[in-house]
């Protein structure tokens, strides 16, 4: 991990990036950031496309930091082995879509030597991933329906994510929480005191700034640190 904001690491989107200018934006990101987030999606769950199993082993030769499969899918089974030989570091389905199996799920993404995590919907209650929390590396807060761009960051999530932070701590537990959806400048500091983890950069808070990822990635570190300075 290299981020110097001791609490908070940066997951770009990866794809986000140019195509055109896909070798030199994964390896700058490579040696700024501290996830690759990967969201692989398949039409059905979520009404659009992402990347796939095969990008991920593409750039895997490319690439030190850790690899995070988001699968915005409807059947993950169909994708966990693919996705772990590929390179994948972590695997997170949705909750909802292996809630009739969710402790096989996890074991079966820990046997193949990845680690596990769980993407939580803005409408899906806690309680539905408590009696597993303690097997989980992750919990990717959503902070937007998946699947539609240009929707307003949900506030309300802020709350789930300072439960979690409460539970983790009240039980003793050592998972990241990561937020995922529409932030920007605007949130990073309720982000932060809310005891998050993990900030996956999309559009507004990364891509959108600039057509030169160097220039856009030290807006983002500018507008993050600037936010951030009043409680660190």
């Amino acid at each position: 991990m290299k981020n110097e904001f001791q609490k908070v690491y940066f997951a770009p989107s990866v794809m986000l990036i140019d195509i055109f200018q896909a070798k030199q934006h994964v390896e700058f990101l490579n040696n700024n950031s501290d996830i690759f987030h990967m969201d692989i999606k398949d039409g059905n769950y979520v009404k659009n496309f992402g990347t796939t199993p095969l990008f991920i082993e593409q750039i895997k030769p490319m690439t030190t930091v850790p690899i995070d499969a988001h699968l915005m899918v409807n059947n993950p089974w169909e994708h966990l082995e693919d996705t772990a030989k590929a390179g994948a570091d972590y695997i997170t389905p949705h909750a909802d879509t292996i809630a009739k199996e969710a402790f096989r799920t996890i074991n079966k993404i820990k046997s193949l030597g990845c680690k596990a995590g769980i993407a939580v919907n803005p409408s899906t209650s806690l309680n539905e991933i408590k009696n597993y929390l303690h097997l989980l590396d992750k919990v990717t807060v959503m902070t937007v329906d998946p699947g539609y761009s240009g929707q307003p960051f949900i506030m309300q999530m802020l709350d789930k994510i300072k439960s979690l932070d409460k539970i983790r701590k009240e039980e003793g537990l050592d998972f990241l929480i990561e937020a995922d959806g529409s932030i920007d400048e605007k949130v990073y500091k309720q982000l932060y005191e809310a005891g998050v983890d993990i900030i996956v950069l999309g559009g507004p808070a990364l891509f959108d700034k600039s057509t030169q990822i160097e220039e856009a990635w030290d807006i983002m570190k500018n507008h993050f640190e600037a936010a951030i300075a009043p409680v660190r």
